[in-house]
């Protein structure tokens, strides 16, 4: 029982301590627009520091913990299929490049993770004396433990990703009021995303400015609104970039368009919003039946079940 008890201890700590990795580095990597202005304001009106301060001031993540997923990355970089990096590319576009991450240091994290977890866990096998009393428990253990660590990067990207598109569909609807507004105050097309990316600290604001920079670097507004169906992948999104493109070949109002994307945008909010209502009953019953239903059971009858007992078992 008592090693039972350690190896639960272990895992948890180690699961944590992988957790509070891949979190600080993502919100380390993380730059604010704001934050990163007064940086280059303040970097102007102070004299240039020393390089140890420098290096001092760099993040720990940056400093220790990027370079060696690198390292490790470069050293497995022959192990990791070209389709496998795509696609791990891919991810970190849809989940909003978390940390500034890269497909190569994504993977360094994933052997990271599951070589580490393949070792404490053997350790405590090993210690615990399981390969001994429970050789085959053991080696799935271990081998579990090895692969939920390989593939835990992968998870947490997919929930970044989750989370994000989440943020974007709440939000866009509020968006494209906001744009209609500047339209109709005379604003053109990309200022009016322009304003939304000043105005708006979320990752629809974050998406609408790599939109507005696309375009400032050269891309075709056709160009840059696909790209930000592609990088949001989110069917409202997708449709919104769709009636701009269109609108945009044919002549047709924006502001009009921005309107009727509104509208319909809240509309199916809306929807959205019911069905997740109407979903929340079933979802209840599960809950219920596991752990509510047992405690009105035991309180209800269980003096009955205490006085029958007594009569009939001589209690």
């Amino acid at each position: 029982m008592g090693n039972i008890i350690l190896i639960g201890i272990l895992a948890v700590v180690l699961l944590t301590a992988v957790g509070l990795i891949a979190v600080s580095i993502a919100r380390n990597n993380e730059t604010d627009p704001l934050e990163s202005r007064l940086a280059d304001y303040a970097s102007e009106q102070t004299p240039s520091a020393n390089l140890e301060d420098i290096e001092m001031s760099v993040p720990f993540s940056e400093r220790v913990l990027i370079p060696i997923f690198k390292a490790i990355a470069n050293f497995t970089q022959s192990l990791t299929p070209e389709e496998a990096l795509q696609n791990t590319e891919k991810q970190l576009v849809l989940a909003g490049n978390p940390g500034n991450l890269t497909p190569q240091v994504v993977w360094g994290m994933r052997f990271v993770a599951g070589g580490a977890l393949l070792f404490v866990m053997l350790f405590v096998m090993v210690v615990a004396g399981w390969f001994q009393s429970r050789a085959a428990v053991a080696v799935l253990i271990v081998l579990g433990s090895a692969v939920f660590g390989f593939f835990m990067p992968i998870l947490w990207i997919k929930s970044k990703i989750d989370r994000r598109q989440q943020e974007i569909i709440k939000s866009l609807p509020d968006a494209l009021d906001l744009m209609s507004i500047c339209v109709e105050a005379g604003l053109g097309f990309d200022q009016a995303m322009q304003r939304v990316y000043d105005k708006w600290d979320n990752e629809l604001g974050l998406a609408f400015g790599r939109v507005v920079r696309e375009i400032q670097f050269g891309r075709t507004r056709r160009e840059a609104m696909r790209n930000l169906a592609e990088s949001v992948d989110v069917p409202d999104m997708t449709t919104f970039a769709g009636a701009i493109i269109q609108a945009d070949q044919l002549g047709v109002s924006i502001s009009k368009v921005l309107k009727i994307q509104s509208d319909q945008m809240r509309v199916k909010r809306r929807q959205r919003a019911q069905e997740k209502a109407q979903q929340a009953p079933v979802k209840m019953m599960i809950p219920m039946v596991l752990f509510i239903f047992p405690s009105i059971y035991i309180v209800l009858l269980g003096p009955a079940g205490v006085q029958l007992a007594k009569q009939f078992l001589g209690w």
